[in-house]
């Protein structure tokens, strides 16, 4: 019987230590595919990675869960350099910025660094774009940090308590640290390969998924064990401020437009999109008809039109 438990537990550990080696040399792999594209910036313990381009107005973009700033590379949206300072920013933990092991993943906090990193670029008032959770903290940073916003472009935002997680997602439902980094080490990264298509069919759909996702938008580096570990660190904090900021949208004087897809299957529209419109009476809302939840890489143009309009009332209300 020890002899047996010895083999299991040395079986489990060669299998661990299996994984482990699979998880690295992925994020290896990956890595040397699609290196940091931007500079690095310290801000209260976090180093945040960022692309800054362009010249006029500032504008700032901000990604959702478990993305990067690749997603917003599509060709469209690279005009707006054209006539404006764009900056991109790889959230805490996101892409290639890190953030302290035991830092909070809050929106509060995660505005606070934000804020910082504006200050600390001397941006002033820029528009914020912030798209799914970007959105949910592009919200919280014009109510915790005015001074830093200038107006809101959100698009296919979280603007609510979420009761649910969607089942692509659960996976990432972690609370314990420990165990987060464990499964970010052993068998994320197998399972992300797995279910791959599973979730880009919910994230994506009904849009189809672009083929040069992986590459140009930066998809493979949700691969790493580092994205795993983020992903799951934000959405397990993600409602420990919503309720309270929920509360507090209607004092949010800045000019606010949304853009959402009606065929969203990640966020629901009427809820995160037409509700905060009676909350807003003066929130620009625009719907795009079938449209899914990745309209930044599905709809760049569309989004592109959506953010110079936005641009243009910052600039008309300043």
């Amino acid at each position: 019987m020890i002899r047996l438990l010895k083999w299991l537990l040395g079986g489990s550990a060669l299998a661990t230590g299996g994984l482990a080696a699979f998880s690295w040399w992925t994020a290896r792999k990956v890595e040397a595919a699609l290196p940091p594209k931007g500079r690095f910036l310290d801000v209260a313990g976090s180093q945040l990675h960022y692309v800054d381009t362009g010249k006029g107005p500032p504008i700032l973009l901000i990604h959702g869960l478990g993305g990067q700033l690749l997603n917003f590379a599509g060709a469209g949206l690279q005009s707006l350099g054209d006539d404006h300072r764009v900056i991109a920013l790889d959230r805490p933990g996101s892409g290639y910025s890190r953030r302290p092991f035991l830092a909070s993943a809050a929106l509060g906090a995660q505005a606070a660094t934000v804020a910082g990193f504006i200050r600390a670029l001397g941006l002033g008032r820029p528009l914020i774009v912030g798209h799914s959770l970007g959105g949910a903290l592009a919200l919280t940073l014009a109510l915790n940090h005015p001074d830093c916003v200038g107006g809101l472009a959100l698009l296919a935002p979280l603007t609510s308590v979420q009761d649910r997680v969607p089942v692509p997602f659960r996976r990432l439902v972690l609370r314990s640290r420990l165990l987060r980094m464990l499964v970010a080490w052993t068998v994320a990264t197998p399972m992300a390969i797995r279910n791959r298509d599973e979730v880009m069919h919910t994230v994506f759909g009904p849009d189809a998924v672009p083929g040069e996702f992986p590459t140009v938008n930066g998809g493979m580096l949700a691969l790493r064990p580092a994205a795993f570990f983020s992903a799951s660190t934000d959405l397990t904090a993600v409602n420990q401020d919503m309720p309270g900021l929920v509360a507090r949208f209607g004092s949010i004087k800045v000019p606010v437009g949304i853009l959402f897809g009606t065929a969203d299957r990640v966020l629901d529209y009427d809820a995160n999109g037409t509700a905060l419109k009676e909350v807003l009476p003066a929130l620009d809302l625009e719907l795009v008809e079938g449209a899914g939840h990745m309209i930044p890489v599905t709809a760049p143009e569309r989004t592109l039109a959506f953010i110079r309009r936005m641009a243009e009332q910052v600039t008309s209300a300043g």
